[in-house]
């Protein structure tokens, strides 16, 4: 016990330094205030980059899923944090408090923007769709509406937090500069790896979006918590009161707004990590049990339960005529699908061939197992399902296999670039038989068909023969059939069975020539295929 009298050893003695209790906690306090920026900001980057992957998924049954909606998604993310960091960098000069209580603002936006996007993309798709763009505006115009405002909110918290950081402990800026840069890309790669692995898999769109919406929500109120706390405020005065609930009334006006327009019911019969899967019965319109598979934002296949060789999709029909009249006497056919959609046709070559046997590579697992349980696809064992790439899967077969190999792989319009490729015809061509064939469908231009010609020209390389099937009359978008075999169909008309009035014509050699010429077609190769670019040209 110290008195008046003892001696002051600090003031005898200044060369001793004496711990200061006073300030022993002042370390601790400074590393959690840092810990907690660092959390912030590493979570808030994961959120962002689910927000992004997530978009792709959100956007597909609308516009579907193409190098053109991707680069869309990218680009607005990217400009939203950019801007956000820009505007938090602004935020980091102000006052300490004041910068907490912005960034604190920031994420509460950022979880309501979240929110609303999926109530924006139920209200705003539909005009934005009926404006009448061309695909490249109407992409970026959609995409900006929905995923610019919560990229944007997300980009402010980093900078400043940083820099309130740096303020806790300016003698370790550089070494905080280092920890919350790493810590921004950490959580930007476990954000990735999470929405593609786990969120969208395992939640759906829906629930993830929501999920990341709440989690700006608790990061928000984590650092309003801390701000009161920081400057010595109660939390249940009335300007801290008022605030919250403010925020809550307009939070839970957003979410009542988004039930109102069914915003937060799932637009999916399954979401895969592939494709939103749809199940659209249609027994209604057809006047017999009847449903069409829908992948994305397009159709993949329509099934009839009592009769499977009846084909509702002109196309298939197509397909499936050709078949017919180049093997008529066959019984044991054997085919190879790439890709299986409601396994339409594989279902109905098994059932009016007995002796046939059929290959399919489809990607996605739970395709099939739609087929299975929506669209009456039953096992069999002449019927070989593998859930894998198709490229790699028909590599592992054997020489001269299959009488017909049918390519009907899509993401949206457009077909895998790895899958039009003269790498992959010259694969195609070795697993046939010698008289066997290729059929492939084409979704294009109807009047400047530049994919589908550029396929043909591709297929020549590999291919004595290459047709062209087109159906009767020519709209601005129409789907081809390209043949690729060793002698020529016998026929130059398809008639429908279905639309006695409707039939598929062989394009002349000369009509071909003169498509080329307008067209200027190219050579298809791994290492430059532009799918989604020739598609566009109109």
């Amino acid at each position: 016990m110290n008195n008046n009298n003892e001696p002051n050893l600090k003031e005898a003695n200044p060369g001793i330094s004496l711990p200061d209790n006073s300030n022993r906690s002042a370390p601790t306090n400074q590393n959690l205030t840092i810990a907690v920026y660092l959390i912030i900001t590493g979570l808030s980057a994961a959120c962002g980059l689910v927000i992004e992957i997530v978009a792709g998924r959100m956007i597909a049954p609308y516009l579907g899923m193409s190098l053109y909606t991707w680069t869309a998604i990218i680009a607005v993310v990217l400009a939203g944090f950019s801007a956000g960091h820009w505007v938090g960098g602004w935020l980091a000069e102000k006052p300490p408090g004041q910068a907490r209580r912005a960034v604190a603002i920031s994420l509460f936006l950022a979880g309501l923007t979240a929110a609303l996007s999926l109530v924006l993309l139920r209200t705003l798709s539909g005009p934005i769709l009926a404006i009448g763009f061309s695909p490249v505006p109407t992409i970026l115009l959609l995409t900006f509406a929905l995923f610019f405002p919560p990229s944007f909110f997300v980009g402010i918290p980093s900078p400043a937090l940083t820099k309130l950081a740096i303020d806790e402990a300016p003698h370790r800026m550089g070494t905080l500069l280092g920890a919350f840069y790493a810590v921004g890309a950490f959580g930007s790669i476990v954000g990735t790896l999470a929405a593609g692995y786990i969120f969208i898999s395992y939640f759906g769109s829906i629930r993830t979006i929501l999920t990341v919406a709440f989690l700006y929500l608790a990061m928000a109120a984590v650092l309003f918590v801390q701000d009161r706390r920081h400057e010595g405020q109660p939390l249940a005065a009335s300007e801290t009161v008022v605030p919250v609930i403010v925020a809550g009334f307009v939070f839970s006006g957003a979410l009542l707004w988004g039930r109102g327009v069914m915003a937060f019911v799932e637009n999916c019969t399954k979401e895969s990590a592939y494709y939103c899967i749809r199940v659209i019965d249609i027994s209604a319109d057809v006047g017999l049990p009847a449903r069409t598979m829908v992948l994305d934002n397009l159709g993949h296949g329509t099934n009839l339960r009592d009769r499977p060789g009846i084909f509702l999709t002109p196309y298939v029909e197509a397909q499936d005529n050709l078949v017919r009249t180049r093997f008529a006497d066959r019984q044991d056919l054997t085919s190879f699908f790439i890709g299986g959609g409601a396994y339409t046709l594989p279902r109905a070559w098994n059932a009016r061939w007995p002796a046939s046997r059929t290959n399919v590579a489809e990607v996605d697992p739970e395709v099939t197992a739609s087929a299975q349980k929506s669209f009456w696809l039953q096992a069999d064992e002449r019927l070989i399902i593998k859930h894998e790439d198709a490229r790699r899967a028909l590599s592992r077969e054997d020489a001269k296999s299959f009488d017909v190999i049918v390519g009907d792989a899509f993401h949206d319009i457009a077909i895998p670039q790895h899958l039009v490729t003269q790498e992959f015809f010259a694969l195609v061509a070795s697993r046939l038989t010698d008289d066997g064939i290729y059929l492939m469908n084409v979704v294009d231009s109807g009047s400047h068909p530049r994919l589908a010609l550029s396929i043909l020209n591709t297929l020549k390389r590999e291919f004595p023969v290459v047709e062209l099937w087109q159906p009767e009359g020519q709209g601005t978008r129409q789907t081809f059939v390209l043949l690729a075999g060793s002698n020529e169909t016998p026929v130059t008309t398809l008639h429908s069975r279905v639309d006695p009035g409707s039939h598929w014509q062989r394009t002349t050699p000369a009509a071909i020539a003169q498509l080329m010429n307008e067209t200027a077609p190219l050579i298809l190769t791994d290492d430059f295929a532009p799918v989604d670019r020739l598609i566009g040209v109109q």
